[in-house]
C-alpha cells in the first residue's frame, strides 16, 4: 500500500538490539524464509487472522460471518484462514479477542508521533530499532521514517539480512545509528537450503556496508543455529573474510534461542526442530568465540 508499512508488532522497554532502552519496531514480511526463523509471524506480507484456543469461550459470534471460514465443531472452532475475506470483521465480533488480526498498517506520520511517545525513555542513549521481517523489505516506509526519527534526534537502530539492493542500503546508512547485519552462512548452497535465498547478493552487501564511511557503525551478526550454522568452518570462514573486508569490523554471536519454537503454534511453517535445543553454555560460547578470534576478529562483541 502506498505510503503505509505492515508492523506485526511494536515492543516497548527491549535493552537488546541497540543502546539504552529501545522501541521495537518490528516489519511484516521478508525474502528470506529461515528454517529457523524467530520470528515467523513477521514472514508473509500480507495480514493474517489468528486463533488463540486459549482465549476461546465458545460463544459463537464468530460464526454469524458467512464467509465459511470459521465453524466449531465437537466444542472446537475451526479455522480455515484461508477463506476469511474480511480480517477485520472476526476481530471486530470476537468479544474475548482470540481472534486477531497478526499485524497493522501505518503511516509514516502516524508511527512517528506514536514512536515519539517514547522518547522520555530515550534520554539516555535508548532509540528505536527497526526489525521484523526485514525493513528493507518495505524500504520506501522504512528510509522515510528513519528520516522523520534522526530529525528528532532519536537514535537509530535497524536489523537487516542486507538482502536487498545495494541503493536501498546506501541511501538508508546516513540516518542509522547502528545497522545490524546478519551473516548467516558462507557456504552458498547452505544458504540457499536453509534461507531460500542465495548468500550473493547479501556478501556484496555486507562488503560495501564494511568499506563505507559507515562501517564502524555495523555489527556483523552470526545467529547460533545447532546443526544449520553452528559448525567450526562456517564460522572460521565468515570470521575471516569480514575482517579481511574491515579489520576493525564489530562480530556479534547470537546464542540460540529456544524460545522460539513455541510461536510455530500459531504459524503454517514447520520449525526446523522437533526436539528443541537448549541454549549454548558459557563454555561453548567461549569455545565460539575462540575460533572467530582466532580467524582474525578483534572486536568481537559478548
Amino acid at each position: 500500500m502506498k505510503n503505509k508499512a505492515l508492523v506485526f508488532d511494536i515492543r516497548r522497554f527491549s535493552t537488546h538490539d541497540g543502546v539504552g532502552i529501545r522501541t521495537t519496531v518490528f516489519f511484516k514480511g521478508c525474502p528470506l524464509h529461515c528454517v529457523w526463523c524467530q520470528n515467523p509471524e513477521g514472514i508473509a506480507p500480507q495480514t493474517k487472522l489468528v486463533y488463540f484456543a486459549n482465549s476461546c469461550i465458545l460463544c459463537g459470534c464468530c460464526t454469524q460471518i458467512k464467509d465459511g471460514a470459521v465453524h466449531i465443531e465437537n466444542d472446537k472452532l475451526i479455522l480455515d484462514s484461508s477463506r476469511v475475506k474480511n480480517t477485520g470483521d472476526y476481530e471486530y465480533i470476537c468479544p474475548s479477542g482470540a481472534l486477531r488480526m497478526d499485524s497493522k498498517w501505518y503511516e509514516p506520520d502516524e508511527l512517528t508521533e506514536i514512536l515519539k511517545r517514547d522518547m522520555p525513555f530515550f534520554k539516555h542513549g535508548g532509540g528505536v530499532t527497526f526489525s521484523g521481517g526485514e525493513p528493507f523489505y518495505q524500504a520506501k516506509f522504512t528510509i522515510s521514517i528513519l528520516k522523520r526519527l534522526k530529525k528528532i534526534k532519536i537514535n537509530t537502530a535497524v536489523e537487516s539480512s542486507l538482502f536487498t539492493d545495494s541503493k536501498t542500503i546506501k541511501a538508508a546508512l546516513p540516518f542509522i545509528d547502528t545497522l545490524f547485519a546478519d551473516f548467516k552462512i558462507y557456504n552458498d548452497t547452505q544458504h540457499k537450503n536453509f534461507t531460500g535465498v542465495s548468500n550473493k547478493i547479501i556478501r556484496e552487501n555486507i562488503k560495501m556496508v564494511l568499506q563505507s564511511l559507515y562501517r564502524d557503525n555495523v555489527v556483523i551478526r552470526t545467529p547460533l543455529i545447532p546443526m544449520h550454522t553452528v559448525n567450526a568452518d562456517n564460522l572460521r570462514k565468515i570470521a575471516k573474510e569480514i575482517s579481511e573486508w574491515y579489520p576493525g569490523v564489530r562480530y556479534e554471536l547470537l546464542n540460540y534461542n529456544p524460545l522460539a519454537k513455541a510461536k510455530y503454534d500459531h504459524m503454517d511453517y514447520d520449525y526446523c526442530f522437533a526436539d528443541n535445543p537448549p541454549l549454548y553454555t558459557k563454555q561453548q560460547m567461549e569455545d565460539f568465540y575462540k575460533i572467530i578470534e582466532d580467524a582474525g576478529i578483534v572486536n568481537v562483541i559478548k
